[in-house]
This record gives structure tokens, C-alpha cells and sequence, in this order.
């Protein structure tokens, strides 16, 4: 009997925590964390309808910024935004296919997240046009965060002590929405802007920012190669993240990886043959963080990727125009090392020291010692 007690007692023990690792109603951060945030916070993003003044503004964002930190907004509260988006290496990951909240691999490599205010259409395949609702994505997602229902997060997050200032500092009172949460993420998410780069300083005018092996990559990646052409500009023609290079939201590019499609991207989401293959063009700041490359993760370097447009761009059914020789076959660039080395002496120019190691885009939650 006394056996029987114990087994029937372990079971009951793992199920409850099972639920608890599930359902969680603690009011604290994980781990052993406390959240830590500055009395004030500096201008996150200075400009934009959602809030009448840039104080009510930066408080929106400091929400943001917890919330895209906050493990508990996956459905076992194991992972969260930032978990896949680390700050150190320009917001992307550092692997091709991210970890889910069950261990669950991503179907495709993680994106950087910086300069995306006003950059047009997002993910890979330009499945939203919202920052807002760029969050909602991978909350609801069976592999990301799991959150099966979302209608049933507010109430998780409203049993967390910590955000009843937040959501009242924010919005007024301390209710918490879904149309919150994703504004509140949203609007931390367009504050990540880069500006500050070798490249950006150089463009300014500080004609030294730039050595002559740089200068001379940057000639080559516009001019020769015309790499420029699709990775320089944005919505309109206007040049966004802390000026060029940000990459274009309204194209969808076809750049020759494979003669066969094994993921149909852009054409997945429109049903149209003519965009199979394609994926959005990715804005290069911080690209030399950013690796792995391309929407799987199949290059690890900077080097395996002019690699690919030196001789390995394939005749694939929707290869971009730009891509093609004048017989209509995939181009074969014939990139030198030197050139090699040039190019990307100048695309490390790219990478913005400040934004990656800026404390009011950082993790919020402090490991207690």
C-alpha cells in the first residue's frame, strides 16, 4: 500500500509540475531574474502617430522592450523574442535554424530586426507589412512560442506583478490587450535603428572613416559588381537605416541558390509561379554579424557568399535579370580575392557598435548572483 501511495503521489507530482510549466501564474521573472529598467529612459524613437508626446512614446517602448525579453510570452516560458533577435550580433541568431519553445527547429534563418520602421513588406517572404503585427507572428507559431490562443495571453501576462506599472505608465491603465502587447513590441522594434556605422560617419562627411582598402570595396561592391543596386535603398528610393544599404522592402529576389526550388518563398504566400524562389532583399548593417547567410543559413561567411556570385549562381526558373550573362545564363562574376577582400573590409564598415551594445535595447532581466 505504501508503494502504491508513493507511485500514485510521483504521478500526481509530474503532472502538476507539467502544468505549472505549461500554465504559469508566477509573478516574477524567470529564473531568478529581476527586471531592472532606468527611472528615465533616452528618446527610443522620435517620431510616429502612436503617442502624442515622446515621453509617453519612450514608455510604450520600455513596455516593448520587456515584453520582447520576456520568456513568458511562449506557452512553456521558454523562450522569447530576444531569444532568437540577440542584440550582440545585430539582432539576428547565430545559427541557420532557430530553437522553437519545444526544441523545435525554424523553417528558415532568423532575420535581423534593426532599421524596420518604414522598410515595407517583412520575413522572408513579405507575409506583413506591420511592425505591430510583425510580433504576433512567432507568439502564434506551432514551432517559435506556441501560444495556441492568443486571446488567453493577456490574462497570463496580467498575473504578473511587473506589469501593472508598465501597461498603466504606458497606456493609461494597467489593462492588457493584444492590440498592446504587439503596439508595445512594435514600437520597441522601430526604435532599433542603426546610424552610427564606420559607413554611416563616412557618409556624413568624415572622409578618414573609411580607409582606401574600404573605399575601394565599396566602388566595387556598387559599381563593378553593382551589388548596390538591389541593396541600396527602401521604400520609394529612400534610403533607410542610418542611410544606404538597407535594403529594399518591395523586392523579392531570386539570386540563383539552387536550379530547383526546395522552398518556394514569396511564392508560397501569393500563389504566383513567378515568384518562387524569391525572398526579400535583407538590409546589410551589421551584416558582419548577422551569419549565417540567406533565408537557410547555408553560408557561414561573408567569403562562401561573394563565393556564391563569383561562380556558383545557378540557372534557377526565376533568376533575377541582374544575374543573367547576355546569352541569358546565370553570370559568373569572377570575383578576385583582393576584390574579395576589399568588399568585405568595406561591408564590416557596416556594423553599428553602438546600437548592438546601446543598455536601452538590452535584456531588462538580470540573472540575480
Amino acid at each position: 500500500m505504501k508503494k502504491r501511495y508513493i507511485a500514485v503521489l510521483s504521478v500526481i507530482t509530474l503532472v502538476v509540475a507539467a502544468y505549472s510549466c505549461k500554465k504559469s501564474t508566477s509573478t516574477q521573472p524567470l529564473k531568478g531574474a529581476t527586471l531592472q529598467l532606468p527611472a528615465t529612459t533616452a528618446v527610443y524613437y522620435d517620431g510616429g502617430s502612436f503617442a502624442s508626446s515622446v515621453d509617453s512614446l519612450n514608455k510604450v517602448a520600455t513596455l516593448g522592450r520587456v515584453l520582447f525579453y520576456d520568456q513568458h510570452l511562449s506557452l512553456n516560458n521558454a523562450v522569447s523574442c530576444g531569444s532568437c533577435h540577440k542584440q550582440s550580433i545585430g539582432f539576428s541568431d547565430n545559427v541557420a535554424f532557430s530553437t522553437g519553445y519545444e526544441g523545435k527547429l525554424t523553417k528558415r534563418n532568423s532575420r535581423p530586426i534593426n532599421d524596420l520602421a518604414g522598410s515595407g513588406s517583412l520575413f522572408w517572404d513579405g507575409r506583413e507589412n506591420s511592425v505591430n503585427n510583425l510580433s504576433l507572428r512567432p507568439l502564434t507559431n506551432h514551432v517559435e512560442m506556441g501560444i495556441e490562443d492568443a486571446n488567453t495571453l493577456p490574462q497570463k501576462l496580467g498575473n504578473l506583478g511587473y506589469y501593472n506599472t508598465l501597461f498603466l505608465e504606458a497606456f493609461g491603465n494597467n489593462m492588457v490587450t493584444m492590440d498592446r502587447i504587439s503596439s508595445a513590441i512594435g514600437t520597441f522594434i522601430n526604435a532599433i535603428k542603426t546610424g552610427n556605422s564606420r559607413l554611416d560617419q563616412f557618409n556624413r562627411g568624415n572622409t578618414s572613416a573609411l580607409t582606401a582598402q574600404e573605399i575601394q570595396g565599396k566602388m566595387l561592391f556598387d559599381t563593378k559588381y553593382n551589388c548596390g543596386q538591389c541593396h541600396n535603398g527602401g521604400q520609394g528610393g529612400v534610403f533607410l537605416g542610418g542611410g544606404s544599404y538597407g535594403g529594399n522592402g518591395f523586392s523579392f529576389l531570386d539570386i540563383g541558390l539552387n536550379n530547383s526550388y526546395t522552398d518556394m518563398g514569396r511564392g508560397t504566400l501569393t500563389g504566383l509561379s513567378s515568384d518562387n524562389g524569391t525572398f526579400r532583399v535583407p538590409n546589410l548593417h551589421n551584416v558582419a554579424l548577422t551569419a549565417p547567410y540567406m533565408h537557410d543559413g547555408r553560408y557561414k561567411t561573408l567569403d562562401e557568399v561573394l563565393e556564391h556570385y563569383s561562380h556558383n549562381i545557378q540557372d534557377s526558373p526565376n533568376l533575377d535579370t541582374l544575374l543573367k550573362d547576355n546569352k541569358g545564363h546565370a553570370r559568373q562574376m569572377n570575383i578576385t580575392d583582393a576584390e574579395k577582400k576589399a568588399i568585405i573590409a568595406f561591408l564590416n564598415k557596416l556594423t553599428d557598435y553602438q546600437m548592438i551594445s546601446d543598455p536601452k535595447f538590452s535584456n531588462p532581466f538580470k540573472v540575480n548572483n
